[in-house]
């Protein structure tokens, strides 16, 4: 069992608190009663749990559906808001280089379209804390040759507040990449378009 601490209030005035999260189940305090749930069960008062596993919650309250992780503070009236979108100016090496965060640790990163996947260094994965030697070995082609590298799940990968949790990437033994590639692994999750020099991230849900 994992203990949590996001709560927020809905528009029905239901204010809800994780208080812990289980495979299939979750302890919820609403409106100040503590309900156990299982996974499509709901509470008297209305609240839905759709799924849950250690790591996070779906309820769906009045229709609408959040997603809680432990690392979440949601706080204030349960509406949709305006989805977030970033700007990233291409440089003078027509390359899109931006500050981003993988662990919550912070690194440049750089937009790579044409990347499978979210790619690291092992030099980034050690400053970043990632035990990457414990991930699915394999062995990729770079500019210097045939390398070994290691797939990894990476927690939490942000960039500028859009946050997507559980980023398949792939390690890299050796300094290649020399900045971080941000591929199509994290670039799915979200709305993503050019024009005039200027690339334009958007948090799709």
């Amino acid at each position: 069992m994992l203990l949590a601490c996001a709560a927020f209030a809905t528009q029905a005035a239901n204010r809800i608190e994780v208080q812990a999260l289980m495979q299939e189940a979750a302890i919820l305090r609403i409106d100040g009663q503590q309900r156990l749930l299982r996974s499509g069960q709901r509470s008297p008062e209305g609240i839905l749990l759709v799924s849950a596993d250690p790591r996070r919650a779906s309820i769906e309250v009045d229709g609408k559906r959040r997603e809680l992780t432990l690392s979440q503070r949601i706080a204030g009236t349960f509406e949709e808001t305006a989805p977030t979108e970033i700007q990233i100016t291409r440089n003078n090496n027509h390359q899109y280089l931006t500050n981003g965060e993988i662990n919550g640790r912070r690194l440049l990163m750089l937009i790579d379209t044409g990347a499978n996947s979210v790619a690291l260094s092992a030099a980034q994965a050690r400053d970043l804390g990632i035990d990457y030697r414990h991930g699915t070995p394999s062995r990729v082609s770079t500019a210097g040759g045939i390398k070994p590298a290691w797939g990894v799940t990476l927690d939490k990968v942000s960039i500028g507040g859009i946050a997507v949790n559980y980023v398949p990437a792939v390690v890299i033994e050796g300094d290649f990449p020399q900045t971080a590639l941000l591929g199509i692994t994290y670039l799915k999750h979200v709305g993503l378009r050019e024009d005039n020099g200027i690339m334009y991230l958007r948090q799709k849900y």
